[in-house]
């Protein structure tokens, strides 16, 4: 964690200016704002999000979801999944450069507060050069210091989403939730003073699996060869590389880009707001820049391709089958079987009893009183409990359906049982199922 590892050569990258480093901040102040802000916006009585896991039930937009909409969770896990194949198979790894939380961190925190106190790419190769004395101990120590203060505050806000913002940052959440909190400080805080870039290399999955997303025609950061070979000084009047290795030591990838497209490549554009800065004030257009295999080898790019075609079916049935999911949600849900072990009884008073078991579930953050009827049998006698369900509670009522027998009726009778408010306010649900009885 002082900077150095085994073979591992240490990436100093060096601070840049540019057009896609201001995309940088406002993507950053974005993602920020949805980190440390949602958690604390009230809709409809809780935060705009958060994943209560004990209670097993979301909150989001003043929705509340609970473990019987597990579907809409895979759909939405799923349209995550499809539209970073899509994004992927257009714009290449635009994710990792300008929206994964890894990113953002160590561009907007990290490396500002490195070189606040220990300086820049030049400052620091030379302070680790160095032997340790009680300066650069002070140096490592302040830095280090504001890296786990700067881990601390970020694992709480993430655990805001779960614990609730209130609770946790006024000291009164439970010890399982501290626990989590301290446990992810110390993997951002080994990630920022150590890991950092290997991250990208050695444990995201996705960097393993984008060259089964993209081709040719997709976005990537590229060195023209065509115009920027052969390097060196006298390339200035040609508008060639002028090997100045700008782009190779603001990456924060320790890549270089000349040697073209690489797995490590995060695409976030450092490399070409550094070629930008040097070739625009020589007079000449820049030798990096986004673009395509496709366009290097001077043929056209392709959007429309069966990679973009496939994925955006596929993204719009998961988009339409959420929508039509979203909409047709019921405020509760109900499901009746006949109880286990049991077809039908006959009373000493000569009456048929079936006994079923009534499963509701309130969907909404409201206490939902219900009733239940029964339709489709003559002379029915209905014994049920009262029903009121607290916000999102699920509970298994028996029903006892009990009538007379009936001759010309024969040993099944459908029925449909109604669920639905005191009264018959609102909408019902219909349930439909089979009364058992024998011949008169």
């Amino acid at each position: 964690m002082l900077g150095f590892s085994g073979n591992r050569t240490w990436v100093y990258a060096q601070s840049v200016h540019g057009r896609f480093q201001k995309i940088h901040r406002v993507s950053g102040v974005l993602l920020h704002a949805i980190l440390f802000v949602t958690p604390w916006i009230p809709i409809g009585g809780h935060p705009a999000l958060r994943i209560d896991l004990p209670a097993r039930r979301i909150f989001l937009l003043g929705q509340t979801y609970n473990a019987g909409d597990t579907f809409l969770l895979l759909l939405v896990l799923l349209l995550a999944a499809f539209s970073l194949f899509f994004f992927t198979s257009l714009f290449g790894r635009l994710w990792c450069g300008y929206v994964c939380p890894q990113t953002v961190f160590l561009e907007e925190w990290i490396r500002p507060i490195e070189r606040l106190i220990e300086g820049d790419r030049t400052a620091r190769m030379r302070d680790d050069g160095k032997p340790w004395t009680a300066g650069r101990l002070a140096r490592r120590a302040a830095k280090l210091g504001l890296f786990a203060g700067v881990a601390f505050v970020i694992s709480m806000a993430a655990m805001s989403f779960f614990a609730g913002a209130p609770e946790l940052w006024t000291l009164q959440g439970g010890s399982v939730e501290y626990a989590l909190v301290g446990i992810l400080s110390l993997g951002l805080f080994a990630d920022f003073a150590w890991f950092r870039e290997q991250l990208c290399i050695y444990l995201c999955p996705y960097a393993r699996f984008q060259s089964a997303l993209t081709d040719d025609e997709s976005l990537v950061v590229m060195y023209d060869p065509k115009k920027g070979e052969p390097r060196g000084k006298d390339a200035v009047a040609t508008g060639g590389c002028v090997d100045c290795k700008k782009c190779v030591v603001v990456c924060p990838q320790g890549i270089d880009i000349r040697d073209g497209f690489q797995l490590e490549c995060i695409t976030c554009g450092r490399c070409i707001d550094a070629c930008e800065d040097v070739m625009h004030k020589l007079g000449h257009e820049p030798l990096v820049r986004y673009g395509t295999e496709a366009e290097l080898r001077g043929s056209k790019t392709r959007i429309i391709r069966p990679r973009t075609v496939v994925y955006a079916s596929l993204l719009s049935g998961l988009a339409a089958v959420l929508l039509v999911s979203l909409t047709g949600r019921e405020a509760f849900q109900a499901t009746i079987n006949r109880a286990p072990g049991s077809l039908y009884t006959v009373d000493d008073d000569g009456m048929v009893r079936n006994t079923y078991l009534l499963k509701v579930t309130n969907n909404d953050d409201v206490v939902r009183p219900l009733e239940v009827r029964v339709d489709g049998l003559p002379d029915a006698v209905v014994t049920v409990a009262p029903i009121e369900l607290a916000p999102t509670e699920t509970a298994m009522v028996p029903v006892v359906v009990r009538m007379p027998v009936h001759a010309d009726g024969g040993r099944t009778w459908p029925m449909t049982v109604h669920v639905g408010a005191p009264g018959g306010d609102g909408d019902d649900l219909a349930l439909e199922t089979t009364f058992k009885t024998q011949d008169e």
